[in-house]
């Protein structure tokens, strides 16, 4: 069994919460552990989770999950409520990168994910989640490539879409204008050719009633 069904299974499920999305990480700088800081459990992985509790009022929590080398099970450190994240930063909107920050009401922390592409199916669902269950103090995304922030792209698209039509809409008008144009110009030389061969039979029948 893979990393995130076991995570799910073994962290989430017990509370009656189903994880949505998880990224492996790992610092990007050293964090600062206290001289007398105990504990030597040596290397470990990092995970960051997104769940959602299945009982309503719906809660959704970020969480940090460590597995410790020797160990087959997770355990769940660090817990965010969604509604304290403040800003998640892409690093970069012009590339693919797997660096990202978090930045919550009381912690900062920087990370690199395993790959880019983790780090944007995380960002996606962690934008969606956000969108749908916070009405207000929703966390800003910065430095995200178009693509992270779905709806954007969507938006994007039906501008183009709008756009296209009234461009086609107002060439068909553009046209029609010009058709119209050209009738009336016609009309008008008819109208004149009309008027100077009527002018010139009633000279005529004029000289020959003479």
């Amino acid at each position: 069994m893979s990393a995130k069904p076991t995570i799910n299974k073994e962290i989430f499920a017990p509370h009656n919460e189903r994880m949505l999305a998880a990224v492996q990480v790992k610092r990007r700088t050293k964090k600062k552990i206290p001289f007398l800081a105990t504990g030597g459990q040596g290397e470990y992985l990092t995970y960051i989770c997104l769940s959602v509790t299945n009982k309503k009022p719906t809660l959704v929590s970020i969480t940090k999950v460590k597995q410790f080398e020797d160990s087959t099970s997770f355990v769940r450190r660090s817990q965010w409520m969604l509604e304290q994240l403040r800003q998640v930063n892409g690093i970069d909107p012009n590339r693919d990168c797997a660096e990202f920050d978090l930045v919550f009401e009381n912690a900062f922390d920087q990370w690199v994910a395993s790959t880019a592409s983790e780090k944007c199916t995380f960002f996606q669902i962690l934008h969606n989640i956000s969108q749908r269950y916070l009405s207000d103090r929703k966390p800003e995304f910065i430095n995200c490539q178009t693509k992270v922030l779905g709806g954007n792209s969507i938006l994007h698209s039906a501008a183009n879409s709008v756009t296209s039509a009234v461009q086609k809409a107002s060439q068909a008008l553009n046209e029609r204008d010009e058709r119209l144009s050209r009738a009336e110009d016609q009309t008008a030389e008819m109208m004149n050719s009309s008027q100077h061969f009527a002018k010139t039979a009633h000279k005529l029948a004029m000289k020959h009633k003479c």
